[in-house]
């Protein structure tokens, strides 16, 4: 199984649940991005060692990264291992000491960004999970070639299968990052794919 590094891109709050956030992890050497819904303590804890803030008393994960280093860890990398059901499943990679730990995404990666450990992801997660943007520089060079009456006319055209119309939902739900409705249309796609 071939691995492929991802980095944190961003957060952003998720509109179709309370305390619900996408984790948008971006590939390293590619555009493809992964986004994964967390809950908002470990949203709070990337967030805050992403901005560098600390707060007044350690956090879990805080807790954890000196407890490795107290006992001469080091947490090697974090590999989002597995997909089940719609649910992401992650290993700690202590190599020097030949550990691996299951783990939440979540915790995985706020541990990760603690001790600066590279996460990966396996190539066929992010093949089957992962999304695509279009570029911005190309949105704005078609918004800027296209008038009034050329927009009337993409809009009033039905798309032509199911399929198509959820590829310009997802395409849309990209544009405007909202990642969580970009993931529930891309299973939706996959289902349709697999039922015909």
């Amino acid at each position: 199984m071939e691995k492929i590094q991802l980095t944190v891109l961003g957060l952003s709050a998720s509109p179709a649940s309370n305390n619900a956030y996408a984790l948008i992890l971006k590939e390293v050497n590619g555009d493809r991005r992964l986004p994964i819904i967390i809950g908002a303590f470990e949203a709070q804890a990337i967030a805050l060692e992403m901005e560098n803030v600390i707060p007044p008393r350690p956090m879990t994960h805080d807790l954890l990264k000196t407890v490795i280093d107290t006992f001469g860890g080091f947490l090697t990398e974090v590999y989002i291992n597995e997909l089940k059901d719609g649910t992401f499943y992650a290993r700690l990679i202590f190599e020097d000491q030949g550990i691996e730990i299951d783990a939440r995404p979540s915790d995985a990666i706020a541990l990760a960004v603690r001790c600066n450990a590279p996460i990966f992801v396996n190539s066929e997660i992010l093949m089957e999970t992962g999304i695509i943007p279009q570029s911005e520089e190309q949105d704005i060079d078609q918004d800027n070639n296209m008038n009034f009456e050329q927009e009337k006319e993409i809009n009033r055209k039905p798309p032509k299968s199911k399929i198509e119309y959820l590829q310009e939902q997802l395409e849309k739900a990209i544009r405007e990052e909202n990642y969580e409705r970009a993931a529930q249309i891309r299973d939706e796609i996959k289902k349709n794919l697999e039922s015909s």
